[in-house]
């Protein structure tokens, strides 16, 4: 682990009065999510992984990445259904909510699968082309991602991928015009889990077609028996789940040097624009 101290913290916002916030109270923040949502997770007998950065934090830092703002989790669709039944039963209704196209139909699809916000805070993100359309609470959040499975081959698995990279920009060019295009989302979700079945008997998984932000030439794909049964590993100061064989999926991800920290001049928070952790309404 490469000692919190040598990076610093990080700056998001100075407030009129002085008061900073820094990317460590938003880390801080997440941290008391994560555990409410991993302990609903272990009531209910629910597989997920950190995946993305949360990964990388994990293995890298035993925690987050000092300037990461965010916190990413995974897992399969059958898991994900069960998911939601326990977040329905078993989530704090005063200190949560969580959005997804299942409960809100204004949802984005091609944003992760769910999002789980903290009420009484606000967050405006960087990415202003997919502003949040469930307007009842822009809280911090932790993103909920799908695993499903795939073909081996890009020959397989090119057409949905194609038609769904295709949906993508159509989608968001409604959503932008303030037209909620629900006939188009239900078609880009069909798309994915159709995928899902047909390859149902495949090794290899990755993220659902409804994540199109990457080349539809170049997926990420992993053996499913690197993935799951996931490990326990330090985080912060609890034990989470990641990919049962990290440092595959981490150089996949991010490449052989991943393990190594960027340059100084890299090391910057990206999802913030702006942000309130004690209220529900933008400090300015």
């Amino acid at each position: 682990m490469y000692p919190r101290e040598d990076f610093g913290d990080f700056l998001l916002k100075e407030k009129k009065d002085g008061t900073k916030i820094m990317v460590r109270d938003v880390q801080l923040a997440l941290m008391n999510m994560v555990k409410d949502i991993d302990a609903i997770c272990r009531k209910n007998n629910i597989t997920y992984c950190l995946t993305g950065g949360s990964t990388l934090g994990a293995i890298r830092h035993k925690g987050f990445i000092p300037w990461d703002d965010d916190f990413d989790i995974a897992m399969m669709r059958e898991e994900y259904n069960k998911f939601i039944k326990a977040l329905e039963k078993d989530l704090d209704k005063e200190k949560y909510t969580f959005h997804c196209f299942e409960k809100n139909r204004k949802y984005d699809v091609t944003w992760p699968y769910m999002k789980i916000r903290k009420k009484n805070t606000y967050i405006k993100e960087v990415n202003k082309l997919l502003p949040n359309r469930c307007t009842d609470c822009d809280g911090i959040f932790i993103d909920v991602f799908i695993y499903d499975y795939m073909a081996k081959t890009t020959f397989f698995d090119l057409p949905l991928r194609l038609c769904n990279s295709l949906l993508m920009p159509v989608i968001i060019f409604f959503e932008n015009l303030k037209i909620n295009p629900i006939p188009l989302k239900h078609l880009y979700r069909f798309h994915a889990k159709l995928y899902g079945k047909l390859n149902k008997h495949s090794k290899y998984i990755g993220d659902d077609l409804t994540w199109t932000y990457r080349s539809p030439l170049n997926p990420l794909r992993y053996e499913k028996d690197k993935i799951f049964p996931v490990v326990l590993v330090p985080f912060e100061d609890i034990m989470l789940p990641v990919a049962n064989d990290a440092k595959d999926y981490l150089i996949r991800h991010y490449g052989e040097n991943c393990l190594k920290p960027p340059p100084t001049s890299k090391r910057k928070p990206g999802h913030v624009y702006d942000i309130n952790l004690t209220s529900g309404e933008p400090e300015d």
